[in-house]
């Protein structure tokens, strides 16, 4: 017995409520899918429409905008079933057999079970080449080496959790900001929930243009900060924190922010351009995280 969760924001959910419909369908499961539009108004939301006329399919238009975390606490409460499927619109499962892939994967020590991501090549563009290469290398990493450290690579766009458990984490994770998933995966290592990864990956489509994304990351990094200032979240499996902490041991955490901040317009060149240095952006994270954490 599943819920498919789908949370949603201006974006045409409807091509993956209909692969997911058909697989479960075709895998004789009770099930049902609930996709909610977090208040865009989007005219997208016409094709999204479409999601009722599917079988145990539901699409919901929410008329207030109250962030990605809070529509997915909104989501898991709407659940009948015990097992949630968290899935965001912006992907399509890579194989035909993704749902039976992760009920196959289930045991009664199950808690929760983190597909994974993939990317197309058809998918880079050199004005998004930075979210592409990040994807692709940070992301795209097979199950048997996210099982090593199993809290590191923690990608909420896929994921398989049990619901009790969700809604006892999502108290703490409703803020409608970008980069929560480092709350999450702090929250699932205190509370000691058993995490698995499997390859069972969905091909994400909805990658962001380099300069949306650099100032995605920036808001991460202030999101980062403040967490780590209220303690929810210590540096745990976080290497940018640690690189912080490092630096702070000498006192060099200013001085490092304030020199990379001299070379910000040469490395946001880089960053803009074809082939993306990840080291550069590591670096650019780094520092701009230094020059905002107090």
């Amino acid at each position: 017995m599943l819920s498919i969760l789908i949370p949603t924001y201006h974006y045409n959910a409807y091509p993956l409520a209909q692969e997911l419909e058909k697989q479960a369908l075709e895998a004789n499961l009770i099930f049902e899918l609930i996709c909610v539009d977090d208040g865009s108004f989007s005219e997208l939301n016409i094709a999204n429409q479409k999601i009722n006329q599917l079988i145990n399919c539901k699409f919901i238009e929410a008329k207030k905008n109250v962030g990605r975390s809070a529509s997915r606490k909104f989501l898991a409460e709407q659940a009948q079933y015990p097992w949630l499927l968290f899935i965001d619109a912006d992907v399509l499962p890579k194989n035909k057999d993704f749902l039976t892939k992760y009920l196959n994967k289930l045991t009664p020590t199950s808690e929760a079970i983190f597909g994974g991501f993939a990317y197309k090549e058809s998918s880079y563009s050199k004005n998004k080449s930075l979210r592409f290469t990040f994807g692709k290398q940070r992301e795209e990493v097979d199950a048997a080496i996210r099982n090593k450290t199993p809290y590191k690579v923690i990608i909420s766009a896929n994921f398989l959790v049990k619901k009790p458990i969700y809604l006892e984490l999502i108290k703490q994770n409703t803020e409608n900001s970008y980069g929560m998933d480092y709350l999450l995966g702090a929250l699932l290592k205190k509370y000691g929930i058993k995490v698995e990864h499997i390859n069972n990956e969905v091909f994400h489509f909805g990658i962001d243009e380099n300069i949306a994304f650099l100032k995605k990351t920036e808001h991460a990094m202030h999101t980062l900060s403040n967490l780590s200032k209220s303690k929810e979240i210590t540096s745990n499996d976080i290497s940018l924190l640690r690189a912080y902490y490092f630096l702070k041991l000498f006192y060099l955490q200013h001085l490092f922010g304030k020199f990379l901040g001299y070379f910000d317009r040469v490395i946001k060149k880089n960053l803009t351009e074809e082939n993306p240095s990840l080291f550069l952006f590591d670096l650019y994270r780094l520092g701009y995280f230094c020059r905002i954490h107090h």
